[in-house]
């Protein structure tokens, strides 16, 4: 998504929308870093667990096998949320993006955020 409203951001730009331009290449700015610091996120093995769809056992044995890098100390693990493990989930849940799928967080299309940017002025 990132890469594509870079490339709409350069379009734009082209054709005389510098403006919004520039609001594309902030939007995109914006979700790459919420992305990174969500990768960066460490959790609990319990959290992890049920993040992953695996046991909190077999993620604490993956951390002490060194199969998973321990981000946290001995004897209290955590996982950063990039290294998690996915159990394949079934077809219809795979065409939810991840970020659609978390709790409390609903879709946003990048036409949306432009449009509510246009109707409401950037803050």
């Amino acid at each position: 998504m990132i890469d594509a409203w870079l490339k709409q951001a350069e379009a734009l730009r082209r054709y005389g929308g510098g403006n919004l331009a520039v609001v594309l290449e902030r939007c995109a700015d914006e979700l790459e870093a919420t992305v990174r610091e969500r990768d960066e996120t460490t959790l609990t093995l319990t959290d992890a667990a049920r993040e992953s769809g695996y046991t909190r056992e077999h993620l604490g044995r993956l951390v002490r096998d060194g199969k998973i890098p321990n981000a946290g100390r001995p004897g209290a693990p955590r996982i950063a949320r990039r290294h998690l493990p996915r159990k394949h989930r079934d077809q219809e849940s795979l065409a939810i993006p991840p970020l659609a799928r978390m709790r409390g967080r609903r879709q946003v299309s990048g036409r949306g955020i432009v449009r509510s940017i246009i109707e409401k002025g950037i803050e």
